[in-house]
């Protein structure tokens, strides 16, 4: 069994210079791949009615298709910019999509994986935000709007956006291995996260088991990855990046 799991490529359009290398990569990765983990924020904004998806993307998505034609099997969670996913991916590709968190067994280990945004509990602000954005009331009236607008609204969004993905995460990190060791206690072997744009790969010593730790970092920066395989895990970087 070999999986690959990536997040936060924030992808805005087929201009982007991360889109080119992040298809070089997919290309690259379904060799010889069993399973590929998107653990959210694949793309910077999401707007899609009637099979029609923004066109900048549209590459990736069919990139993701092929591979999923091909036999790999593609899990796609969503984050914090990218949700109502399942109303396009699932019933036009067939590809799994998860809302929240997920408790998966690979290779005969338990893997919980999750997008990340929810695990401070501290920012309330930001989960009742995460609450309203991802109402029957907002999707009815984002439905409304014409799609080229939600775009340009969109990409004006995500320009203003970028102020926090530059800010530090080591805040962030610190509760998130902090709440990686309660799901240790639980029995969980490894804990896999997005959202944080800090690379980072633990191990934790619980009972008489090695648990693992991992935040994905991003594809903005750093280009990382994490593969999981017989011999166990890997993060690593893509196009000679450095961690």
């Amino acid at each position: 069994m070999r999986a690959v799991f990536f997040s936060d490529a924030h992808l805005r359009g087929a201009d982007d210079e991360g889109c080119g290398l992040l298809l070089s990569f997919l290309r690259d990765a379904s060799r010889n791949l069993d399973h590929l983990f998107i653990v959210g924020d694949l793309f910077d904004f999401w707007f899609s009615k009637g099979g029609v998806v923004y066109p900048g993307f549209q590459a990736v998505i069919d990139e993701l298709a092929a591979m999923e034609g091909r036999g790999v099997k593609i899990h796609l969670f969503e984050g914090n910019h990218d949700f109502y996913l399942a109303h396009y991916f699932t019933r036009y590709h067939g590809i799994e999509v998860f809302t929240d968190d997920a408790l998966l067994q690979l290779d005969g280990k338990q893997i919980y994986i999750a997008h990340g945004d929810l695990v401070d509990k501290t920012d309330r602000g930001y989960r009742l935000l995460r609450r309203l954005l991802r109402s029957k009331l907002f999707f009815g009236l984002q439905r409304l709007l014409p799609l080229p607008l939600l775009w340009r609204l969109a990409r004006l969004s995500s320009d203003a956006s970028k102020e926090y993905l530059a800010k530090p995460q080591e805040g962030l990190a610190a509760k998130m291995e902090a709440f990686a060791l309660t799901k240790f206690d639980a029995g969980i072997d490894a804990v896999i996260l997005g959202h944080c744009h800090m690379p980072a790969l633990r191990t934790h010593s619980v009972g008489d088991r090695q648990r693992h730790f991992v935040l994905l970092g991003d594809w903005l920066n750093h280009r990382s990855y994490l593969v999981m395989d017989s011999r166990g895990f890997d993060l690593c970087c893509y196009g000679g990046k450095s961690l």
